[in-house]
C-alpha cells in the first residue's frame, strides 16, 4: 500500500466516529412518549403529531382508580425517556413502578403544571345546593367521617385530580407537555410548537361549544356516580347535586344509597348517571321510586378509542349527554 493510501485509510478512520456523531445529532431520535391514562394521552398524542406517538399505559375501559398494572405496561414504562401523569392523587397505581424506574426517564406530573386551577375535594356524597362557599360541609351527619372510610382518606390541602375535565386546564397541561418535549427533542421544537397553537384553538372552539350545549339545563340538578365531575361544573356552572360514591374503588353502603335517594326526591334531581366502568345496578337503586332519569357520563374516556380527536369526543360527549338526559327530564 502506498504512502498516500494509507494516510488516506488512517484519516478515514480517525474521522469515521466523528461524522457517525454527527450524523446521529442532525437526525436525533424521537423521545419514548408513556402516558397514563386516555385524556392526558390525547393532549400529547396532539403535540406528538406528525412526529411520533405516545404509549399508553391505562388502555380501553380500564379505569386509573381500579387498574392493575401489566407487564406491557412495566416494559413501556423501562423504554421510556419522558412519562406523563397526572399526579399521586389520581393513578396511585403508578407510584411504585415509577420510583423503580431510577432516573432513566423524565418523569412529569402535570398536576403541577403552572396555569393550572385546581379544586379542593369535597367530602360526602349528597352536596347541598350550590353556593360556591364551604356548604358542602353542611352534609347530612356523619356523611363526612363515613366519606373518609369510603373514599381517598384526604388531607386538608389536597385537590381534585379531574383537571382535565376543564379545557383551560388542559391548555395549561398542554402548555406543559410541549415545553418538555421541546427540551427532550429541540429538532422538533417547531412541529411541537405548531402543534400546540393549533391544540389550543380547538380547546378554544370547544370552550365555546360547550357553554352553548349546557346553557338550557344548566340550572337542573343531577347526580353522578362518583364526584369527578366538579371541574366541569365549576366552568360551566351546571348543578351537580350530589355523587353515589365520593371515590369508586370501594362501593357505598345503605346508608349512602338512601341518602342520595333522598337528595334526588328533596331536589328534583331529573337525571342520575352511571359511569360505563362501573356497577349500573346502584343507579338503578337509588333512582327506584323517583321519577328522574337514568344517563351515562364518561370522564375518564373509557368508551373512546385512544388518539388525537379523544378528548373533544370526551368533553363533547359530556355536554351532549347532559343536555339530552336533562331536557328529556324536565
Amino acid at each position: 500500500m502506498s504512502l498516500k493510501n494509507s494516510l488516506l485509510l488512517t484519516s478515514s478512520l480517525i474521522f469515521a466516529p466523528s461524522l457517525l456523531l454527527a450524523t446521529g445529532t442532525a437526525h436525533a431520535e424521537v423521545p419514548n412518549v408513556v402516558v397514563s391514562i386516555k385524556p392526558i394521552h390525547s393532549l400529547v398524542a396532539s403535540i406528538m403529531h406528525g412526529v411520533g406517538e405516545p404509549a399508553l399505559i391505562v388502555e380501553g375501559a380500564a379505569s386509573p382508580h381500579t387498574y392493575s398494572m401489566k407487564p406491557s405496561n412495566a416494559a413501556a414504562l423501562e423504554k421510556a425517556n419522558i412519562v406523563f401523569w397526572v399526579g399521586h392523587g389520581l393513578e396511585a397505581f403508578l407510584e411504585k413502578p415509577l420510583e423503580s424506574l431510577g432516573g432513566g426517564a423524565k418523569i412529569v406530573e402535570l398536576d403541577d403544571a403552572p396555569g393550572l386551577e385546581k379544586l379542593k375535594f369535597r367530602e360526602g356524597g349528597a352536596f347541598e345546593p350550590h353556593d360556591d362557599g364551604d356548604e358542602h360541609e353542611a352534609n347530612a351527619e356523619g356523611t363526612e367521617g363515613h366519606a373518609h372510610e369510603e373514599g381517598h382518606h384526604h388531607d386538608e390541602g389536597e385537590f381534585d385530580m379531574h383537571l382535565w375535565l376543564d379545557p383551560a386546564n388542559a391548555k395549561a397541561m398542554a402548555t406543559e407537555i410541549e415545553k418538555t418535549l421541546t427540551e427532550a427533542d429541540p429538532d422538533n421544537a417547531a412541529t411541537y410548537k405548531a402543534n400546540l397553537d393549533a391544540l389550543g384553538t380547538r380547546l378554544d372552539a370547544l370552550d365555546k361549544s360547550l357553554f352553548e350545549t349546557v346553557a338550557p339545563i344548566k340550572d337542573k340538578p343531577f347526580i353522578v356516580f362518583h364526584d369527578a365531575y366538579q371541574y366541569f361544573e365549576h366552568r360551566y356552572h351546571v348543578k351537580v347535586a350530589g355523587s353515589i360514591t365520593v371515590s369508586p374503588e370501594t362501593l357505598p353502603g345503605a346508608a349512602r344509597l338512601t341518602q342520595i335517594h333522598d337528595k334526588i326526591v328533596e331536589l328534583g334531581a331529573t337525571c342520575v348517571f352511571a359511569e360505563p366502568q362501573f356497577e349500573p345496578k346502584l343507579v338503578n337503586v337509588v333512582l327506584e321510586g323517583t321519577p328522574a332519569k337514568s344517563g351515562t357520563l364518561d370522564p375518564e374516556a373509557a368508551t373512546l378509542e385512544a388518539g388525537p380527536d379523544l378528548y373533544f369526543q370526551l368533553m363533547e360527549g359530556i355536554g351532549t349527554s347532559l343536555k339530552t338526559c336533562l331536557s328529556n327530564g324536565s
